[in-house]
């Protein structure tokens, strides 16, 4: 996994600019947490190509920038992120074909698909990946994404060619970019879904999951290469648990391909619990030891935890049990309340999201774990991505939300994974701001937007045509969120996170399976427990889902209020023009449970960290 970035200019010559190389460097170095490694940068004519890497495949051969030539004739470069699970397939198939490779890489393979399919080489690969090639022969540069959107790609077009980077603050580094946000950019930070191909920041586009951008001296172009389609499932219910088992069993097989430590992040519910085990059954098969697992846990969360709806059981005696049911090498990263309010940390996750609001301290608790990850593993699987897949959220089975008009977990979601009573994220801001918003009215308008991309069958019952609406938003409007967030708070300590449950085969193949099937025991993931429970304890089988963990530490909330405290008394700040002066006060005022504002003040301290670390220009 790496960080990648580059700029193209067809009216300049970047050789002959003094400057063209530094900016190059500049931009190459906001990558530096997602590729530790080793850097490298390709300059010519008329592009600039700039690489960070993490090394996974083959340490010492795939060194990048990656370039081709034929008679001392460059054929095309390449600054890649990501992994290409079928690469030995391909590899085979390109050999036959006439290819020679001089390294043991993915990435050389992707180069060389590229020479043999042109494009067309997107529909090949399997694995999550984010590229660019440059194409000196037609000078004209490819931007790919893999289909789910696992791995980030942002462009921003100039006058005479385009800058694109993995993460925006790359864009940023390059003088013509400036962080704008009008609006509608603040309507998207807030909205709490993400339109595909959108950014906060003015200018700024992300490369489309399942598409591939091609930038020519005529303009930029783009192409859709894969996307959910509406196909009639034939299998029976048997037929249908045996299918998913099986493309798990070859999923994870393929995913734990690494040369260096591997492992896998376990909570003690179904989702991570079904990869580590399927993990530990591969690696015990090939001889290879234990797989080495990884929880998170908060200092006196055992004292504190209250069972709610929302969490109604702690993950700690689950991890252990899964951990010692498969002989997992298990490791508890332990956080307390003054690292999840650390400002230093805060920060962090600033810098890693390049934006604010995101899940408070859920990021920070993830970053932190990411961080104790790191020292003994770079790469470790995840169990991400199943609840969209299969159908675990209570959205998926709440009959308000299903009948909604609008998407299905804006209402679940508010306030409650920060816990009961935590109050909305919006609600310190200014009222007349938010009437000029509409987040509402801009979340409705997004929805019936996706609504319309949605493929179905023709003779399909008013509840399965539903339930794949319900499906298709989950996977492209929500699961993109917890995605990206992933990425960036592993990416941000050098850790590689693979998502097994993102496979398109696998994707594609329960995205068509009828939802009396998805549930056929009147239970949430009812297919996914069926096709593993053979390999987990009962009691995991079994679990009723619960969130990704918050600290129920009660000092977390009341530290974060001094901070804004602190912001509010000082007065310089630039997100106070955002805030309603009366919902501050009576934030901070002594009568004023913490707990009730968590959220709130979350979201004005990101903001005010943001809108000073950026330097961000708000047009609104």
């Amino acid at each position: 996994m790496c960080g990648i970035t580059g700029w193209v200019a067809f009216d300049r010559d970047l050789t002959a600019e003094r400057t063209a190389r530094s900016v190059l460097d500049a931009m190459t170095a906001t990558q530096l947490c997602r590729g530790p490694d080793a850097g490298g940068v390709h300059l010519e004519r008329h592009a600039a190509l700039g690489h960070r890497r993490l090394a996974v495949i083959d340490i010492e051969g795939g060194v990048q920038p990656m370039t081709v030539e034929h008679d001392g004739r460059l054929l095309a470069a390449l600054t890649y992120s990501g992994e290409v699970y079928n690469y030995r397939e391909l590899r085979a198939e390109l050999e036959a074909a006439g290819h020679r490779f001089r390294t043991r890489s993915d990435t050389e393979v992707v180069l060389h698909a590229y020479l043999e399919w042109g494009e067309r080489l997107a529909e090949r690969l399997n694995g999550m990946f984010a590229f660019a090639i440059w194409d000196a022969r037609r000078e004209e540069l490819l931007l790919v994404r893999d289909r789910m959107g696992v791995k980030p790609l942002h462009y921003h077009p100039t006058p005479d060619g385009v800058v694109f980077g993995s993460e925006v603050k790359a864009v940023l580094a390059h003088p013509s970019v400036r962080p704008v946000v009008t609006l509608d950019g603040l309507r998207e930070l807030l909205a709490f879904t993400r339109t595909p191909g959108l950014t906060p920041y003015q200018g700024i586009v992300e490369v489309r999951p399942g598409h591939v951008v091609r930038i020519r001296r005529e303009g930029i172009s783009m192409r859709r290469y894969w996307s959910l389609e509406a196909r009639e499932h034939t299998h029976n219910l048997d037929t249908t648990v045996a299918t998913v088992r099986a493309l798990l069993d070859d999923i994870v097989h393929r995913q734990l391909d690494a040369d260096v430590p591997l492992c896998s992040l376990l909570s003690g519910g179904l989702d991570s619990s079904a990869i580590t085990a399927l993990a530990a059954r591969v690696l015990r098969d090939a001889g290879s030891g234990p797989v080495r697992s990884f929880s998170v846990d908060f200092a006196g969360q055992s004292e504190n935890f209250h069972a709610d709806a929302i969490r109604p059981t702690p993950d700690g005696p689950y991890a252990r049990l899964l951990a010692q049911h498969v002989g997992a090498d298990h490791h508890v990263i332990e956080l307390d309340a003054a690292e999840l309010t650390d400002l230093a940390q805060r920060t962090n996750v600033l810098r890693a999201r390049d934006l604010p609001g995101g899940f408070a301290d859920m990021d920070v608790s993830l970053l932190l774990l990411f961080r104790g990850v790191r020292r003994q593993s770079t790469v470790a699987l995840s169990g991400e991505s199943a609840d969209e897949l299969f159908g675990g959220y209570r959205w998926f089975h709440d009959p308000a939300a299903i009948a909604a008009d609008n998407f299905p977990w804006v209402s679940s979601l508010s306030g409650g994974l920060a816990g009961e009573g935590a109050g909305p994220r919006e609600q310190l801001l200014d009222t007349d701001l938010l009437r000029k918003l509409d987040l509402d009215g801009y979340r409705r308008a997004r929805y019936r937007e996706a609504l319309t991309e949605v493929p179905h069958l023709p003779d399909a019952s008013p509840v399965e045509r539903r339930m794949r609406e319900i499906s298709y938003l989950n996977l492209t409007r929500f699961v993109c969120i917890l995605l990206d967030r992933k990425d960036r708070m592993s990416m941000a300590n050098g850790l590689e996170v693979r998502v097994p449950f993102c496979d398109h085969r696998l994707v594609q193949y329960v995205f068509n399976t009828p939802w009396a099937m998805k549930t056929f025991d009147g239970r949430e993931k009812s297919l996914l427990r069926a096709a593993v429970r053979d390999v987990l304890p009962a009691e995991i089988a079994d679990r009723v889902k619960s969130p990704y963990p918050v600290t129920a530490d009660p000092h977390y909330p009341a530290l974060l209020r001094d901070e804004l405290a602190d912001l509010a008394a000082d007065g310089k700040s630039p997100v106070l023009g955002l805030l309603d002066r009366r919902q501050l006060a009576d934030a901070l005022a002594p009568g004023t449970d913490p707990q009730s504002v968590r959220l709130g003040v979350d979201l004005a301290l990101d903001l005010a960290t943001w809108l000073t670390e950026y330097q961000v220009t708000l047009e609104l």
